[in-house]
Order: C-alpha cells, then structure tokens, then sequence
C-alpha cells in the first residue's frame, strides 16, 4: 500500500511539473523570434575580388512594446539585413540599436509595428540564480523555431573587474542545449523570467557539448539598457605575441578590423575591413583590413586598455572629435574625425 502511495505521488509530481513546463514554455515562446540577416563582404578569390553575401540566423526575445528585441552580437553586430519572424510568421525588418561584442549581447528594434500586439517577457534578477536550480531555453537551433531544451546551472562565473571596478561579462553554465541557431534565445527560470541570453559562441566548438552558455540578465540590462553600449558594426580580433609581429604590429598588441556594416559607427568613422581569410595558430582571420593601434591616447596593448578605450569611445556624443592611430596597408596614419 505505502508502495502504490509512493508511486502515485511521484507521478503527481512528475505531472505537475510537466504541466508547469509546457504552460511557462506555452507563454513564453510567443515573445521568442527567429532573426535572419545578411551580410556583405569582399574577399580575394583567384587573385580577383568578388562580392559575397553571408546568411546567419538565431535568435531573440521581444522586451518591449516598442518593439525591442534581446539577442547575441555576433549575429547582428556585422549585419546589413535583419529580418524579425515572429511565433505566427509575421516578418518585421530591424536594425541594431546598441550592442556589446565582448559579452556577445545586442539589442535591435523593428522599423515597424507589429500587425498584432506583441507578448513582451520579463527580465528577471540573474544574481538570485543559484547552481542546481532547473531552467529552459527556447530557441530556433539550426533554424528550427520553437524549440525547447531543459536543463540545470552548472555554475556561475563573473570576470574579474580590469578597470575601475566595471564588470562586463557575467555566465550561467547550463546542461540544457544550445546549438547553432539557438543562440539568442532565452534562458528562463522556473517563475518564467528570462536570467540569461543563451550564446554558442562560449563552446570551444562552437555547438553543444554537454555544456551551455549565456550571458546574464544583469550584465544585459545593464550594458544594453542601462549604459547603452554603441554598436560599433565592426567585427574584429585582438593581436598580440607572435600574430602581432607577424603582422608588423609596431606595438605589443592591436584590433584587427575584419568587417564594417554600413551606415555603423565604424563605417561613418571610415574604419575598413578585411578581404583575404586565412588560418593563424588554429583561428581564422579575415586580413588587409585596418589595424587599430592607439584610441585617442590610449594604446590598444592589452584587455584592460581594451576597456577602456571602449568606455571612451561609450562618452561621445555628436559632433565630439575622436582621435585615434592605425596602421593601414604598411603605413602609421593618426586619423581625427567628428562623430555623426
């Protein structure tokens, strides 16, 4: 008797908490979006240059009325094209409106109303999460929409503060699945608030392995809606040792610009990309481009002068002189312009 008892409350539980699930999952999933965009680049095949167009896709979630949508910078942060497809595939094109690359977090916003009322999610407070607690990320991966993955934290890690006490990297560890295409999407707690921003990019394979990603709730709130970080639309990788002189950096360290979107803060400043890939010490590289060395007087050498020179750049208003030192095609050039 004391067995049937024991079993019927256990399938009690386990009903109930299927139910719990499929409701906050049935809730949240009309404020999740797939995003597509496209971007443009120029590379040198054959020894001739050729226009090419790269399609991404991943995705967000709606936090605002106004149309406002959560996702990770390394999807947006080089796009020309966005492309919002809602739960009942109503297409919305955005734009990005800030984003900070190094805690892979951006928001964008569609140019236009929706044709009916959004569902907007809740962001809730990342710092009571706690390892052990149970979460679910919604997400499109491999551009499947709707998906859900459950999982546990596994843990927490903050990066420690390099300039004036700032933080800017906050991660849950978590066993639910985040794979390509998933990236962007929510990760919620068990009261349906979203504590994390599911990013696949933190996987050394960039896929799942047991082990998943995402960028805090507070860290977004805080760069994105709090400090509203500038979307730059450059995407680029730090050099320093042996790449750095390989390269004929004349310091110990510089930003090598890969791609600039138009119409971006990078573009307006007259930042130019890259257009020869190659592999260097296992990483590729997107070469030929600028290579910054010094942002007004501060030399670009290492991560905390990295930060910074982006809280600098974070001061500027319209019509500020920025000042800054790169290396172009061989030669030093110290380049002032007006910010637009």
């Amino acid at each position: 008797m004391k067995n049937t008892l024991y079993i019927i409350a256990l399938l009690t539980c386990l009903f109930g908490f299927s139910q719990k699930i499929s409701t906050l999952y049935e809730n949240a999933n009309k404020a999740v979006v797939l995003i597509k965009t496209l971007q443009a680049e120029v590379l040198y095949e054959g020894g001739l240059a050729t226009m090419s167009g790269l399609n991404g896709f991943g995705s967000g979630f709606v936090i605002s009325e106004a149309g406002d949508i959560l996702t990770v910078a390394h999807l947006v942060q080089t796009a020309e094209y966005i492309i919002v497809t809602f739960a009942d595939g109503e297409e919305i094109e955005a734009k990005v409106l800030y984003s900070y690359p190094l805690s892979d977090v951006a928001l964008i916003r569609t140019l236009t109303p929706k044709s009916t009322p959004l569902t907007v999610l809740k962001l809730g407070d990342s710092d009571l999460a706690k390892t052990g607690d149970q979460v679910f990320i919604i997400g499109a991966p491999y551009g499947l929409k709707s998906s859900l993955s459950v999982g546990y934290i596994s843990g927490k890690y903050t990066r420690k503060p390099l300039f004036n006490g700032l933080i800017t990297a906050e991660i849950i560890q978590s066993d639910a699945a985040i794979n390509m295409g998933s990236s962007g999407g929510p990760m919620f707690n068990m009261k349906g608030e979203v504590i994390g921003i599911a990013s696949f990019i933190l996987s050394r394979s960039q896929g799942f392995q047991g082990l998943g990603f995402a960028t805090t709730s507070n860290i977004a709130k805080k760069l994105l809606l709090e400090e509203h970080a500038i979307w730059t639309g450059i995407q680029s990788s730090f050099l320093y040792g042996h790449l750095a002189e390989i390269l004929n950096v004349p310091q110990k360290g510089g930003i090598l610009v890969e791609k600039v979107a138009a119409n971006s803060l990078g573009d307006q400043l007259g930042l130019q990309g890259g257009y020869f890939r190659t592999i260097l010490e296992d990483k590729e590289y997107i070469l030929g481009g600028d290579i910054l060395l010094m942002v007004e007087e501060i030399p670009l050498t290492n991560e905390e002068n990295l930060i910074k020179s982006w809280y600098k750049l974070q001061e500027l208003k319209p019509g500020d002189l920025i000042r800054f030192t790169l290396l172009r095609r061989g030669k030093i050039e110290k380049i002032s312009e007006i910010v637009p």
